[in-house]
């Protein structure tokens, strides 16, 4: 359905918990408490507001967390979604851990795509990051959803003072794979406020200068926003996701669902709905509809970043 603005918001995020294996410094400090377990939806409950969303139009739902795949079940839950009327495409964001352990799982439930978070391809740097030493386990998931035919993009959070000059060994991955590298300006929250994102304009200068042929590429790679380039030494395209540098809010298509059953409009404010209080307090499917396509209709026309708010409390609960 379209929101006030005249834009199609068809795309929901869909975070299935808060919790994760790792620590990445950008995101989830080691001291996070985690949101209690009554707290977070059951799979059937989400379920349920997926259906619903999909009455007033949504057809992509990228299933998030935290990391997904800690939560017992994730797949399976995968299948069920993939056979609501009118989901169209669903896909799986990741660390990467869990993610070889489960590939042949997430083929047999249809999964249409994963992106793997992967900030370095140095495992020093890695371990800094994540607090994990897990990058060769990453890896080794890559190959195994390459190799199993699924869709796989790589999203990388440059840091600066962190991660960086890890900018064109993350990007040359798309040389010998045939896989999309996405980079994406660090999102300011209260965890991460003494950080510094590195520019868009500068992660694509950078990679520039390895691949001088780099050119704006009209093919469609998916549903978000991230702009892509192609170059011929590349198999896979590199995108960029410039929320802050490039605000792509004028063509923003998504809603987010948070762990605890909160319908986020955007990211950046905290205006939406309580829907576990709906679902929990006996709502009917129509009910859920009219509410759903009101907060759709009512979505902020862009977000703030970059004013005087320094943030958003955090990634993991939201899904990003």
């Amino acid at each position: 359905m379209l929101d006030s603005f005249g834009r199609n918001i068809e795309y929901m995020r869909v975070s299935v918990t808060d919790r994760c294996n790792l620590r990445c410094k950008y995101c989830m400090p080691k001291d996070l408490p985690f949101i209690p377990h009554g707290n977070i939806l059951r799979y059937e409950e989400i379920l349920r507001i997926c259906k619903a969303a999909a009455k007033t139009g949504v057809r992509i739902v990228k299933v998030t967390g935290g990391e997904p795949l800690v939560r017992k079940g994730c797949a399976g839950f995968i299948r069920e979604l993939k056979s609501v009327p009118g989901i169209g495409h669903v896909t799986l964001t990741t660390n990467g851990v869990f993610l070889g352990q489960n590939i042949n799982i997430l083929k047999e439930a249809n999964l249409d795509c994963v992106n793997i978070s992967l900030d370095t391809l140095d495992a020093g740097v890695y371990e800094r990051i994540t607090g994990q030493d897990c990058l060769g386990t990453v890896r080794q998931s890559i190959l195994k959803a390459v190799e199993s035919g699924l869709r796989v993009k790589i999203n990388c959070v440059p840091v600066r003072g962190l991660n960086e000059t890890e900018i064109v060994p993350i990007a040359s991955l798309a040389g010998i794979m045939p896989i999309d590298i996405r980079f994406i300006e660090l999102m300011p929250t209260m965890m991460n406020r003494n950080m510094e994102r590195v520019t868009g304009r500068e992660v694509y200068e950078r990679i520039l200068t390895a691949y001088p042929d780099l050119t704006p590429d009209s093919t469609k790679h998916g549903f978000g926003p991230a702009r892509y380039y192609k170059s011929a030494k590349l198999m896979g395209g590199i995108g960029f996701i410039n929320a802050i540098g490039d605000c792509f809010c004028p063509e923003c298509n998504r809603i987010r669902l948070t762990s605890e059953g909160f319908l986020k409009q955007c990211l950046y404010f905290g205006g939406g709905l309580d829907l576990r209080a709906m679902l929990r307090g006996g709502a009917s499917d129509s009910e859920l509809e009219t509410a759903l396509a009101g907060v759709i209709y009512n979505k902020p026309g862009r977000h703030q970043f970059g004013g005087k708010r320094e943030g958003i409390p955090g990634m993991s609960g939201i899904g990003g």
